[in-house]
């Protein structure tokens, strides 16, 4: 398979919601539907306009199967970055008569910077998450953590390392959701 060939169930989940399967549809939002609303519900900080916000994202999902493109990432990364968008322009219409133009867009980049490290966080690899888990919120030092977690010294501190790495691309995704291109990776944890 190539490189940049979308996921198996991706692929499936495309082609079924293009022929219209509302099933398709139910199974895309039991996958997502808590991811949608915690990240809307990030941005907004509203139950009911995250609410809000989750329908509109399966709407727009169902009603344009076919602008989800592989090449951009995998059907998650593509939802959650529907979700911070159709977040932050509720979150400019709610906020649009309330204070001066600075203070609404400083609140649109501290809840999109919160949400995309959310999404991070959830999205990274279980060790790295477990490890940042117990440094963050247990207060563990690397050789705490890496004698709850079972790892040599070393395992644990790359874990935090690549961890925080990850984490700090949270402030510097481009305008699509994407992190800047680097010289170097991240390399892959086992």
């Amino acid at each position: 398979m190539a490189k940049n060939a979308p996921p198996r169930w991706d692929r499936r989940m495309q082609q079924r919601l293009a022929r219209g399967e509302a099933a398709a549809l139910g199974e895309l939002y039991d996958r997502f539907a808590s991811l949608v609303h915690h990240l809307a519900y990030r941005v907004l900080g509203d139950e009911e306009a995250a609410d809000r916000v989750t329908r509109e994202v399966f709407g727009y999902i169902w009603e344009n199967p076919d602008a989800y493109d592989a090449k951009q990432g995998s059907m998650r990364s593509w939802v959650a970055r529907l979700t911070q968008r159709q977040a932050v322009a509720r979150l400019r219409q709610l906020a649009a008569g309330e204070g001066s133009l600075e203070e609404l867009e400083q609140r649109v980049r501290t809840a999109s910077a919160a949400a995309r490290a959310d999404y991070i966080v959830t999205s990274m690899p279980a060790p790295l998450r477990a490890a940042l888990e117990l440094a963050y919120f247990q207060r563990r030092d690397y050789r705490q953590a890496a004698a709850d977690l079972g790892v040599t010294e070393d395992e644990a501190r790359r874990r935090l390392r690549l961890g925080l790495q990850l984490l700090s691309t949270a402030n510097n995704l481009t305008a699509d959701g994407r992190p800047p291109a680097t010289g170097g990776g991240l390399g892959q944890v086992r």
